[in-house]
């Protein structure tokens, strides 16, 4: 008989658990675009920045952002790496992507020559 209380108490909370799962996923799908809407603003306010610095590399919006995207992903491994640390305020956190853009965009300026 004690079997039949544990199959019930299963029953029962499954509807629980498979709410609160499909609550995580929700949520996560969520997190993910906004994160990325994030990335995209942040990226294409960072590229043009960096194009703007860099004269003469203006290629489109979407080269901006693409730009800015990398140069984030550049400067949060190679800064790191060379031990320079720009802080943790709002400042460093467009300053580091910010060199990060501007050394991939002179790389892409070099390469073009």
């Amino acid at each position: 008989m004690h079997w039949l209380y544990v199959a019930l108490a299963v029953a029962a909370a499954s509807p629980a658990i498979a709410q609160d799962q499909t609550a995580e996923a929700v949520g996560a799908g969520l997190g993910l675009v906004i994160g990325l809407s994030i990335a995209i603003v942040v990226g294409a306010i960072v590229g043009w920045l960096a194009s703007l610095i860099v004269k003469g590399s203006g290629s489109g919006l979407l080269t901006d952002i693409l730009i800015g995207i990398g140069g984030s992903i550049v400067a949060s491994f190679l800064f790191p790496a060379l031990g320079l640390t720009f802080g943790g305020n709002t400042i460093a956190a467009i300053l580091s992507p910010l060199v990060g853009a501007v050394i991939l965009l002179l790389i892409i300026k070099l390469l073009r020559r």
